[in-house]
């Protein structure tokens, strides 16, 4: 049976303000639905969806990558394409005065096309960025080692070597995009909130009035979601409920199972002083948002950017996914994000393992640092929610009507905001179900026709546990983080 799509003025909620719930919230208002509101237990309107301020969620971050080279996988090199439109759209909604949201200014900018390089250490490009190359327009990537690229990078302005990286006895080959760079998250979500208001969507940002306590169930039919009740025990009543919690949905929602787990990324960020020499050598417009063996395991998988305004350098590690697996109600293990502000225990370190990485990285390629007493000063765990196979999920609930989840960003689905919401509403409308994207967002299980990217629900026991890990405290970092 078909799910009954609601009307324009039926109360849909969202659960969620990172970048599934305000995309979807700014979409359904632009789209004309009346009666759209959003709960998250972060009060953003206060933090700014700054992670100095006390926030803990994936979108909550300085910046993030905005990269179009998807190797074969062109379903999400197009949306990223159509995104990127939407973020030149709203930087010049900013600079024109059009779409200012508190606290910032003309001046702001929600992203930088500074460019984005993909690394490896060996002479030959990897098949995923071959792909790359293949499959995007013309003159937008360069190889870093061809003598032709070279010359048209150059007269573009284009560094494609901004790393320590060229030994004449092995030559190191990378892919220049030069679509891509990065977005500042914390200002892109405050961007898109504020839009979103406009439209009409309204918010309930608060730690007790905007939590998430349960789901509520029909009185005569219990498979059907009529709403939700918040800790401040109120219910508020939908004809369609939208988990978008990112790391924290498979644990509100067991039926994920199999398909999503809530995995760990572990960030370095390192402090510029303003008047170093290297405050504008790492400036966005010296310097790429870049990716480096990021698919090349545990010894790989590392991504960072240029500095911010303050000065924060920020590096990031995914080539192990760390997990928090923790006995739930049911008895079964589920990975919960846990951070230095959650509620009861917190954790505040990373893995030793990731630390040891992103250094051996930075002594490498990023000497100059060091030399100049520049070290890692500051950490952080980041929840993200991986499917299996790197696929997001957008659709509704099997056996729960009024129940969708628009979640698995899996650590690239920041880029989308501007856009992705258009297509949930599509999604929840049965809009273009046909299309490639939209039918690889469905429900899924791991089966015969599909293999698993993200090893997943490895438990307690398993090799990613955090529980399992020797960590690294923000105490032990400055010089003592060389390990």
């Amino acid at each position: 049976m078909a799910s009954i799509v609601p009307s324009k003025k039926d109360p849909i909620i969202i659960v969620g303000a990172g970048a599934f719930g305000l995309s979807t919230a700014l979409h359904l208002a632009r789209r004309g639905y009346t009666d759209v509101t959003v709960f998250d237990k972060q009060p953003y309107d206060d933090s700014r969806y700054s992670y100095f301020q006390g926030c803990d969620a994936a979108s909550a971050d300085i910046n993030k990558i905005i990269r179009a080279g998807y190797g074969k996988d062109v379903i999400y090199q197009d949306i990223t394409l159509e995104a990127v439109e939407g973020w030149n759209q709203w930087n010049a909604e900013l600079a024109s005065g059009q779409t200012v949201p508190p606290g910032m200014t003309t001046a702001d900018r929600v992203w930088v096309n500074n460019g984005h390089i993909s690394m490896t250490d060996g002479p030959v490009l990897p098949p995923f960025e071959q792909a790359s190359l293949a499959s995007m327009p013309k003159n937008t990537q360069f190889v870093s080692t061809d003598t032709h690229d070279q010359q048209i990078a150059k007269s573009l302005g284009i560094n494609l070597e901004p790393f320590k990286r060229q030994d004449p006895s092995r030559p190191n080959v990378a892919l220049y995009d030069r679509t891509g760079g990065t977005t500042y998250a914390d200002k892109a979500c405050r961007f898109a909130l504020h839009k979103a208001r406009i439209y009409g969507a309204k918010f309930v940002l608060d730690p007790v009035a905007g939590e998430l306590k349960e789901l509520l169930r029909g009185s005569s039919d219990k498979s059907e979601i009529i709403g939700i009740r918040t800790s401040d025990g109120k219910t508020h009543r939908a004809a369609l409920v939208i988990l978008a919690c990112g790391g924290w949905t498979p644990s509100i929602l067991p039926a994920l199972d199999g398909l999503n787990e809530a995995t760990a990324g572990s960030v370095a960020l390192l402090k510029i002083p303003r008047e170093s020499p290297l405050y504008d050598r790492f400036a966005p417009e010296n310097f790429p948002s870049w990716m480096h063996k990021m698919r090349d395991g545990h010894l790989g998988g590392l991504y960072g950017f240029a500095r911010t305004d303050d000065g924060w350098l920020k590096i990031g590690y995914r080539g192990n996914k760390y997990t928090n697996p923790q006995v739930q109600s049911d008895g079964r293990e589920r990975s919960v994000p846990i951070t230095r502000w959650s509620k009861g225990e917190t954790i505040k370190a990373i893995p030793k393992q990731a630390l040891s990485v992103i250094q051996a990285f930075l002594d490498q390629y990023l000497p100059e640092l060091g030399e100049a007493g520049i070290h890692i000063s500051m950490t952080r765990i980041c929840w993200y929610n991986d499917s299996f196979d790197n696929h997001l999920t957008v659709d509704r609930v099997p056996g729960m009507d009024g129940l969708m989840v628009a979640t698995s960003g899996s650590g690239h689905a920041f880029k989308y905001l501007p856009s992705l919401g258009n297509w949930i509403v599509d999604a929840m409308e049965g809009v273009g179900s046909d299309r490639p994207a939209i039918q690889a967002w469905r429900w899924r299980t791991l089966g015969d026709q599909q293999s698993a990217i993200n090893e997943i629900m490895q438990g307690s026991k398993g090799p990613r546990a955090l529980s399992n890990l020797a960590l690294v405290t923000d105490s032990r970092l400055g010089r003592s983080a060389k390990l």
